[in-house]
């Protein structure tokens, strides 16, 4: 089986609300972030992935490691995603603008059941370990 390394942003609003989001093609709700470039750590890819989807600046100082999780891949079959997962901070007052790859995003509040097609990541690992918090 083939393993993706990725890093994941988890951005929760005053709310309790997670941001979300769906790529263009696909059905499946996951969070914002993408794969690790050749020489970056996840903290590096995490804000590249961020800018690049929803055109946030982040700094890494905006970053608090939530943790590291193992998944199936929610668009690739016979794939897992080594999933470097963090507690990100909107900077300022930046709001998300979705890029040409993501066709949606939405706020999913954490009190609530996940929409069914929702990833695996997001539904067996990300929810609970937010909610321990």
């Amino acid at each position: 089986m083939k393993t993706l390394n990725i890093a994941t942003a988890c951005f929760v609003n005053e709310n309790r609300e997670l941001l979300v989001v769906r790529k263009q093609g696909t059905v499946t709700w996951m969070l914002p972030g993408g794969k690790l470039d050749d020489q970056e750590t996840p903290a590096e890819a995490l804000v590249r992935e961020v800018w690049e989807e929803l055109q946030i600046k982040l700094a890494v100082k905006d970053l608090t490691a939530l943790g590291t999780f193992v998944a199936a891949a929610a668009n690739e079959a016979n794939t897992c995603v080594h999933a470097h997962a963090f507690i990100a901070q909107m900077p300022g007052n930046q709001q998300p603008v979705i890029s040409a790859e993501i066709a949606q995003m939405q706020w999913l509040p954490l009190h609530e059941p996940l929409p069914e097609t929702a990833a695996s990541l997001l539904r067996h690992h990300i929810i609970p370990a937010l909610s321990s918090l």
